[in-house]
């Protein structure tokens, strides 16, 4: 579904991303550990149009989608779960919800995907009429992933969800993330815990310095000696 090419990007003349390649394939769930700073982030921002690579290319269902623009890629079925979740904090939750299916007109489907987040965040519902700044930060990060789902993506991208929240919030998100899986959609993962990532995926990439240092199924990553000793505190 999802391929970078060699991709590298950078931040003015600092290169973050160093000739990655990454595929993903329909219907998965692959992570991308790593420490502060490896390019994590500026990876998924590359693939869904915020920042554009300097060399390298990216597929998306074999499309050249690497000179098309952000809101042309949310089009073709690209969104993403911002680091730090990034709602509307002066907006009520129904009005960030309702923001992220704005490239929609199907109104049906836009009422039966909102139907189908309040199923899995019953706590949105009840608050739908709160602004979204009032909400804890758990309640925000669902709002966030509510947000990215009522555009029905194909390819979900989610940027450390469990950032700044409790082990048990952390716990239920992950416990969603992989029903929306179940249910069809594929993602790619950036997460800083790697036990959890590791645990709930597929398959597996970590990053370095902007380069990719090792891949393989997530059950082999869990068992790699590298791994363990450098993201799993062993």
């Amino acid at each position: 579904m999802l391929e970078l090419r060699d991709i590298h990007t950078y931040y003015g003349n600092i290169r973050a991303v160093r000739g990655i390649s990454i595929t993903v394939n329909k219907g998965e769930m692959v992570c991308l550990i790593g420490a502060n700073g490896a390019g994590k982030s500026t990876t998924l921002m590359t693939t869904s149009g915020i920042h554009t690579p300097v060399e390298g290319s990216i597929y998306f269902e074999a499309q050249d989608i690497t000179s098309t623009s952000a809101e042309e890629r949310v089009a073709f079925g690209i969104s993403q779960v911002p680091e730090g979740r990034l709602i509307f904090p002066d907006m009520t939750v129904l009005e960030n919800l309702e923001l992220g299916a704005y490239s929609r007109s199907d109104k049906p489907g836009i009422r039966e995907d909102l139907s189908k987040i309040f199923q899995f965040f019953p706590v949105l519902e009840e608050r739908q009429k709160q602004r979204g700044g009032s909400l804890s930060g758990g309640e925000q990060q669902m709002l966030a992933i509510g947000r990215a789902l009522m555009s029905h993506p194909r390819l979900l991208l989610l940027d450390e969800p469990s950032l700044g929240l409790a082990p048990l919030i952390v716990k239920q998100i992950f416990e969603i993330i992989e029903q929306i899986n179940a249910d069809g959609t594929t993602i790619l993962l950036v997460e800083q815990n790697a036990q959890i990532a590791l645990q709930v995926t597929d398959r597996g990439y970590v990053m370095e310095t902007g380069e990719i240092t090792i891949e393989g199924t997530s059950a082999d990553l869990l068992a790699d000696e590298r791994v363990r000793q450098a993201y799993l505190g062993e």
